[in-house]
């Protein structure tokens, strides 16, 4: 019997080696480039712009009242509501009447919403009406109105500055440099400020600012200005007496600038004069109390 060759069979790879095969790792997902949180900030950034939007369409297309509801609604749904606000430069004007006026809207603006809520949409909210309510207040010079998203209104004020307190009909306020009258004041809450005496003296504010301006010496000594008639003042010096000024505003300023002239000259206040009448052109009339000592000879002088 022929011998034959026996031949075994190729093992196949990767058994009987008692070696398990090797497996390829998973692939790691690249790391993100963005922050952690990202995701919600990114939607906080996509719903802002969706309410501006909205906001911006409510005022430019002038939707009609229903519409205009809706789509406020839905971006006080959103969260872009009116939570607080805050009043900036504030300083003379009461606080709690800012305060009424802007309640007064954000109730208006609430119960404008098809569901009613204690914090109204933004959109829904007229700036432009507490804005001219404010600007109704004598201490407005300005007043601007502002959204700030999410949840937030901005009152930023410009006040007047007082200048002067007007007396009339047995009442004194407070008047800035236009006459403009800011509020009443008490008596013994008066400030160091000039006087302005008669029915319309607010009204003459600025030309009697501007005659004063030109007398730096005498300026700071007035003590109160009395409107005569609607036509022309009387001066009250600190020191007891009076100047009657013509009636034109240039003759006023002519005649006053020629008594400062002569008053740095000769010292014509704070003899006890009663009073110095300029209103004939070029001629003081004075009014000398009995005993005095008249002013100095030559006072009285031709006007340039």
């Amino acid at each position: 019997m022929n011998a034959q060759t026996i031949r075994r069979p190729a093992a196949a790879k990767g058994r009987g080696t008692g070696q398990p095969r090797a497996r390829k790792a998973p692939a790691k997902a690249a790391p993100s480039p963005w922050p952690e949180g990202s995701g919600k900030l990114a939607r906080y950034a996509f719903l802002a712009l969706v309410a501006v939007m909205a906001i911006v369409a409510v005022i430019a297309l002038d939707l009609p009242g229903k519409a205009l509801r809706a789509t406020g609604a839905a971006t006080g749904e959103a969260g872009f509501k009116v939570a607080s606000y805050q009043i900036v430069g504030l300083k003379n004007l009461d606080r709690r009447k800012v305060d009424a006026v802007v309640t007064d809207e954000l109730r208006r603006a609430a119960e404008e919403a098809p569901i009613g809520t204690d914090e109204p949409a933004q959109a829904l909210v007229d700036l432009d009406r507490i804005r001219d309510t404010l600007l109704q207040f004598g201490w407005v010079k300005d007043a601007r109105v502002s959204r700030r998203l999410p949840d937030s209104l901005v009152i930023d004020l410009v006040e007047r500055t007082p200048s002067a307190v007007w007396q009339h009909q047995g009442r004194l306020n407070l008047i800035d440099g236009e006459g403009v009258v800011l509020d009443a004041v008490a008596v013994h809450k008066m400030p160091e400020l000039p006087l302005l005496i008669g029915p319309g003296a607010n009204d003459q504010a600025v030309p009697l600012s501007r005659m004063l301006d030109s007398v730096p010496t005498l300026k700071p000594q007035v003590a109160s200005a009395t409107w005569i008639g609607d036509r022309r003042w009387d001066l009250s010096f600190t020191t007891g007496e009076t100047v009657s000024l013509p009636e034109t505003a240039a003759a006023a300023t002519r005649a006053l600038k020629r008594f400062a002239k002569m008053d740095r000259s000769v010292g014509l206040l704070g003899r006890d004069m009663i009073r110095f009448d300029l209103r004939v052109p070029g001629k003081m009339i004075v009014r000398v109390p009995p005993g005095a000592t008249p002013p100095p000879a030559g006072t009285v002088e031709q006007a340039n």
